[in-house]
């Protein structure tokens, strides 16, 4: 599996010649990193007297964080393996129409999953934002710069992770269902860049800088 490797190996095999893992599985990379400085924040606040009353907050928060790290590290594998059906697909046999028609529906079949896998990395990343916001909010004032880089991260794997959705897409034959997230695509890219851009201004200004 890819998480299994050292860092130094992972960027090895993403520095390669093969494509992949490539741009999805580094989305959902980035969201693990997001969902690991998530936890980390918010374990660095938990048991301090100054935040005592979020407590309770920060402790659902880190274990929130934690799952989602768990997810994220599981669609780095996911969507490699997602890539490679689709291309095993396109090397059916294709002599007759009956290998033409089952060739062409297992592409299709592959294809949606190659899209779906992204679109839940990016609805995972979208939804850790909004978490990283009450870290950034409610956590440990000397760790807030380290909240603002998961934020950074988890807005990189939603649109990452669409920028796959939407390759796959096009080539869907299911024009309601491509439609259909298409427009989800378009909907969680503009409020993730909006959420970012908003709690960065305010740290900015916050910070005075």
């Amino acid at each position: 599996m890819l998480v299994d490797l050292t860092v130094d190996k992972f960027m090895s095999k993403v520095s390669g010649s093969e494509p992949a893992p490539g741009g999805g599985s580094i989305a959902a990379l980035n969201g693990a990193i997001a969902a690991a400085l998530t936890a980390m924040v918010a374990g660095l606040t938990i048991g301090k007297k100054n935040y005592a009353e979020h407590e309770e907050l920060m402790e659902r928060v880190r274990g929130l964080a934690l799952i989602q790290q768990g997810e994220f590290l599981q669609n780095v594998d996911r969507d490699a393996e997602a890539y490679y059906q689709v291309f095993a697909c396109y090397k059916m046999p294709k002599a007759t129409d009956e290998e033409k028609e089952l060739r062409s529906k297992a592409i299709q079949e592959a294809t949606r999953y190659a899209a779906l896998v992204p679109m839940q990395v990016a609805r995972n990343a979208f939804e850790l934002m909004t978490i990283i916001n009450d870290v950034a909010r409610y956590g440990n004032k000397n760790a807030v710069t380290d909240a603002c880089v998961a934020m950074m991260s988890a807005r990189t794997a939603v649109l990452g992770a669409l920028m796959n959705v939407r390759i796959n897409l096009g080539s869907l034959d299911d024009k309601p269902f491509a439609e259909q997230l298409f427009d989800e695509a378009d909907m969680l890219e503009l409020n993730a860049c909006k959420m970012e851009q908003e709690l960065m201004d305010t740290v900015k200004q916050q910070l005075g800088v």
